[in-house]
């Protein structure tokens, strides 16, 4: 299980940290979760610079309650080891998690985490910095037990279906609208990520949609992570963020329903009963596991049940 304290991730906004502008647009903005992207968004000239930019939005902007995380470059290449190693030194103590993309197996997960705590060691850093990971290879899907169960400093899987679409080599106007698959063509891989997920105790979070101008496709495609158990959404553009944490924040009709429901079988219980009926429902302790997880999601997100209540 890990050991690292629960965030929002109803959103994840990726900003790319080649630009000074998105990086102070992205700080202003109430979102969940922003990560500054070492990776695809920055071009190969200008990932080296990128560094020292998002070093300093870091130290120098306010985020407010966002999660602050920076998507590293892939562990194949030769910008991965410097880049956790310059932002972290120049920016460990503003840094919440580092993203690591491409993850094949176990052994890469521990890789950033045995870097991390050197780092952390030499510098003196108080907190521990957290990772989250991309399952985004057909190789991820295969080992993504394993690679769920690598460290206590794991927080998130994150399902990354371009680079995974290419991987496996499925369509791929899968990733921006509706490819005429009968069903969900990514049923198998959220649910499979998201079940490995759930039993390490991290968050799982869907990818991208590229088409941000689609909002109706992209709600449906926040709708279906949803119903699987997924906490949250990737944004690709500001337009999005919206709609993500909409989709993943419950109402305040289900906020109300499942505090009353608790507060019903609790006094039941006291009364010697298993089972009671809550507006019709019956409510035993199964139905109060599932409300809970309702209550924990809107107490993540600073819901109250309504008065009275």
């Amino acid at each position: 299980m890990t050991g690292q304290p629960r965030r929002l991730r109803r959103c994840q906004l990726a900003v790319p940290g080649s630009s000074d502008k998105m990086m102070a647009k992205a700080a202003g903005m109430e979102v969940d979760h922003i990560f500054l992207d070492l990776e695809d968004a920055v071009a190969p000239a200008a990932k080296v610079p990128a560094r020292a930019q998002i070093i300093n939005a870091l130290n120098t902007l306010d985020f407010g309650r966002s999660v602050r995380c920076v998507r590293i470059n892939d562990l194949d290449t030769h910008y991965a080891y410097e880049d956790i190693i310059s932002v972290v030194e120049g920016a460990g103590a503003n840094l919440d998690t580092i993203l690591v993309p491409k993850v094949k197996s176990a052994c890469d997960v521990r890789f950033v985490d045995r870097l991390l705590t050197q780092i952390e060691t030499k510098m003196g850093l108080q907190r521990r910095i957290g990772i989250e990971v991309l399952i985004e290879e057909a190789e991820a899907i295969m080992r993504v037990e394993e690679i769920a169960g690598a460290s206590d400093r794991l927080e998130a899987l994150i399902f990354g279906m371009g680079d995974y679409s290419a991987s496996q080599g499925i369509d791929p106007r899968a990733i921006s609208g509706d490819s005429g698959y009968p069903g969900d063509i990514w049923h198998y891989a959220r649910y499979k990520m998201i079940v490995a997920a759930k039993t390490f105790g991290l968050d799982a979070v869907d990818g991208p949609f590229v088409n941000f101008r689609d909002g109706d496709w992209f709600r449906t495609e926040c709708v279906r992570a949803l119903q699987l158990g997924a906490a949250g959404k990737w944004a690709i553009h500001p337009s999005q963020v919206e709609i993500a944490q909409d989709v993943f924040s419950p109402s305040q009709v289900e906020v109300d329903r499942a505090y009353k429901a608790v507060s019903a079988y609790r006094q039941a219980q006291e009364q010697g009963l298993g089972a009671i009926q809550v507006d019709g429902q019956m409510v035993d302790v199964a139905t109060v596991r599932l409300v809970q997880r309702i209550i924990d999601r809107a107490e993540l997100a600073g819901m109250k049940p309504s008065v009275g209540i």
